[in-house]
């Protein structure tokens, strides 16, 4: 159409049929909070990336009441109010939640890469990262999740299910250290014991943690030994079986050796043992917080899944139902939704190394779980399987298909049926997930 056929009187005339006022346009603030052990660095901009506010808060009371202060004297409503900052959990950020501020927490590692991409110099500060962050919010909070609103039973959940897992790894730890420490001087200790956190090796190894007085347990020692550790059956069996691993030959160290090493293994067997103990104190409470979850029988109801799973599962999650926009998002998030690289004519498939592994960890032991648990389960499995997949990968697809039912159970609020489940999908017939 030419140029001489438009007209822009109309416009003129909406925009001269009402002035609008500034303050009736809404203001929004964008605030980056860099936080520290004992301060937080505030920088407060307006939507042209103006420095409107910044400044050093105190953790604790203090600080976030002046914050408040501070923003309550530039806007009237608190959700006009968009922070970011690098975690999502504590108590600060409870207290920004509570407050009605739109709170985004985007990952460090993105964090990162936005740096890089407004300056090469390298340059570092608190304060840079605080409008860093502010910045980020105002111009890239699309691409970041919003600080769910899970509630306060499941964020209870996830604060017993991270401190439960944290205690089984460092259980991991400190058994690995054990096994090196054996190794050096009691190689047969390492020959009878294969899962050195277990009961048994632990109540002989603390009785007899070098090879010389190992070499000197009787059958009826050791036999009391496993029962004083909780063992009830197969006691004489597995106490001839001790005895005679123990009285196996092998190279012997120095004696000053064998009594540092011996020092050394008497300490780890009881961090080991005190932390099973704690280990299981803190499952018991993690499984009567869990259950009393409105979900929990959905989560209970998908083969695989136990307590201790379900838990971890629902605590990274968490049950905001808006949080994931569809199953997608979930699979995202999990982690175990493969990610394509392409370039050109170049195009990998490939799995998703960067992900929330207290999340992707319990999820690849519910998919191991599920194959005997679940025949639609395994028959996924197996038609991955014939196809040329790994073990891993075969397993990583069935996790994500795994994901996605539970996604599905979750919105329709309703339990695992395995025929809804995979009666529709046909071996034959399986794609990749």
């Amino acid at each position: 159409m030419p140029f001489e056929h438009w007209s822009i009187r109309p416009l003129v005339d909406g925009l001269s049929a009402r002035v609008v006022s500034i303050e009736e346009v809404m203001v929004v603030l964008f605030v980056g909070d860099d936080w520290a052990e004992d301060h937080h660095d505030v920088w407060v901009m307006d939507e042209a990336g103006g420095r409107v506010w910044s400044g050093r808060l105190s953790e604790g009371v203090a600080g976030v009441t002046r914050l408040h202060e501070v923003l309550a004297d530039l806007v009237e409503d608190p959700s006009e109010v968009v922070v970011g900052i690098e975690t999502d959990r504590g108590l600060w950020v409870g207290a920004l939640i509570a407050a009605g501020y739109r709170v985004f927490a985007p990952n460090p590692k993105s964090v990162a890469r936005y740096r890089e991409r407004h300056g090469v110099s390298g340059a570092k500060s608190d304060a840079g990262d605080a409008k860093l962050l502010a910045d980020l919010v105002r111009t890239d909070r699309h691409n970041h999740r919003e600080v769910a609103g899970d509630s306060v039973l499941a964020e209870g959940v996830k604060v017993l299910a991270r401190a439960h897992q944290n205690l089984v790894w460092e259980r991991v730890r400190h058994a690995n250290r054990l096994r090196s420490a054996l190794r050096e001087f009691y190689p047969q200790a390492l020959d009878v014991f294969d899962d050195l956190a277990h009961p048994d090796a632990l109540s002989v190894l603390g009785k007899a943690p070098a090879p010389a007085q190992g070499a000197r347990l009787t059958v009826t020692q050791i036999r009391t030994l496993l029962k004083q550790g909780g063992r009830q059956r197969y006691l004489d069996r597995r106490a001839t079986e001790i005895h005679t691993g123990l009285q196996g030959e092998a190279l012997t160290a120095p004696p000053e050796i064998v009594d540092a090493f011996a020092a050394s293994v008497r300490a780890t067997v009881a961090v080991i043992a005190a932390l099973n103990t704690q280990i299981a104190q803190l499952g018991a409470e993690l499984e009567t917080r869990f259950k009393q979850h409105p979900d929990a029988d959905i989560y209970l109801s998908i083969p695989g899944l136990g307590v201790t799973l379900s838990a971890r599962v629902l605590g990274e999650f968490g049950d905001d139902p808006d949080r994931y926009a569809d199953v997608k998002h979930r699979r995202n998030y999990a982690g175990t939704s493969p990610v394509t690289r392409a370039s050109g004519k170049k195009e990998v498939v490939m799995a998703r190394f960067v992900r929330n592994d207290r999340l992707y960890d319990p999820v690849i032991r519910w998919a191991f779980a599920s194959l005997t648990a679940s025949p639609g389960a395994r028959a996924f499995y197996d038609a991955h399987r014939e196809r040329g997949d790994s073990h891993y990968k075969a397993l990583r697809a069935l996790s994500n298909r795994l994901v996605g039912i539970l996604h599905g159970c979750l919105r329709h609020h309703t339990l695992y049926d395995e025929t809804t489940a995979w009666a529709h999908r046909q071996p034959a017939t399986i794609q990749a997930a």
